[in-house]
């Protein structure tokens, strides 16, 4: 069974940083892709960052040049570091998945439960 863990987020004054990672437990499947997204209170959910396997990734404009998405294969996690952090950045961010296993389940996406990120001072 497969389930994907995040850990990093807390409270952080604004300006600051912050490390997300997302782990991928289990076994019998090769990463896709994988991203982050956001909700903020009172808004829908929204993209923030994605990356394939191979490193190609895609920001969202609002968080370009602030934050960097990676995945360490060998190690089926993925990290956001989120650096000039603002108040508007404060959201539940949640880690996705898509995962591809050679039996009969094929490709398949996952999400996680989400951690929580307040940028305040």
């Amino acid at each position: 069974q497969v389930e994907l863990v995040e850990s990093g987020g807390g409270l952080v004054q604004p300006g600051g940083s912050l490390r997300l990672s997302c782990v991928a437990s289990g076994r019998g499947f090769e990463i896709n892709a994988m991203g982050w997204y956001r909700q903020a209170s009172g808004k829908e959910r929204e993209l923030v960052a994605t990356s394939t396997s191979g490193g190609s990734t895609k920001y969202a404009n609002s968080v370009k040049d602030r934050f960097t998405i990676s995945i360490d294969n060998a190690q089926n996690t993925m990290y956001l570091q989120m650096n000039s952090l603002k108040p508007e950045d404060t959201a539940v961010y949640y880690c996705n998945a898509g995962l591809y296993f050679a039996d009969e389940r094929g490709y398949l996406e996952y999400w996680g439960k989400g951690t929580l990120v307040t940028v305040s001072s």
